[in-house]
């Protein structure tokens, strides 16, 4: 295809819904949790939907079981469908002819709601029981200190080793003497600077 370029197409810019959310794959999760819980507390939304296209539903799925162990009683309602996509190739060098790629791409449609949605549905999944799910962060609560469960710790990591050089006060390199190609085994008569 190194004869090839592809034709942009102009993108049909549906409209995007206030509670949509739509996930790419360069999107960080915690940006997407965070507006989503955005959404549901402060501007009062009743249902979120969360969107994605090929690489991206894993991470749909992702961020849709974190909201739901964040946000207690929250019902949820997956949708799954497919796209077919036209790509148009134009050559580059003469003689030869635009070739047409379809290729097909799967879909996800996440809804989250704090009502009840159609039980029916088969993508519906009932809210987690109140002691499965994870409260929020509570700052009021008191923290130990680091070394507060052994009192000998300095803070140190607990490490294979100090840095370079192995263990201890060993500083490397052989120390015996080499005479002649053979090792001597015996170190009694080696004077040490």
């Amino acid at each position: 295809m190194e004869r090839y370029s592809r034709v942009e197409k102009p993108k049909l810019g549906s409209p995007i819904n206030e509670n949509e959310i739509r996930i790419t794959s360069v999107g960080l999760i915690r940006n997407y949790i965070s507006y989503a819980i955005t959404l549901l507390h402060e501007k009062g939304a009743k249902d979120i939907v969360l969107k994605a296209m090929g690489q991206a539903i894993s991470k749909t799925v992702t961020i849709s079981e974190i909201l739901k162990s964040k946000v207690s009683g929250l019902h949820q309602d997956v949708n799954i469908s497919s796209m077919s996509i036209t790509d148009v190739f134009e050559p580059i060098e003469e003689g030869l002819l635009p070739v047409e790629v379809i290729r097909h791409v799967s879909m996800i449609s996440i809804t989250l709601s704090l009502s009840e949605l159609n039980q029916n549905s088969p993508g519906y999944q009932a809210p987690a029981q109140i002691d499965q799910s994870k409260p929020l962060y509570q700052p009021n609560q008191a923290r130990l200190p680091y070394n507060a469960y052994r009192e000998d710790s300095y803070g140190r990591g607990r490490g294979r080793g100090r840095g370079r050089g192995g263990y201890g006060n060993y500083k490397g390199g052989y120390q015996g003497k080499y005479n002649q190609g053979n090792y001597q085994e015996d170190y009694q008569g080696i004077d040490m600077p």
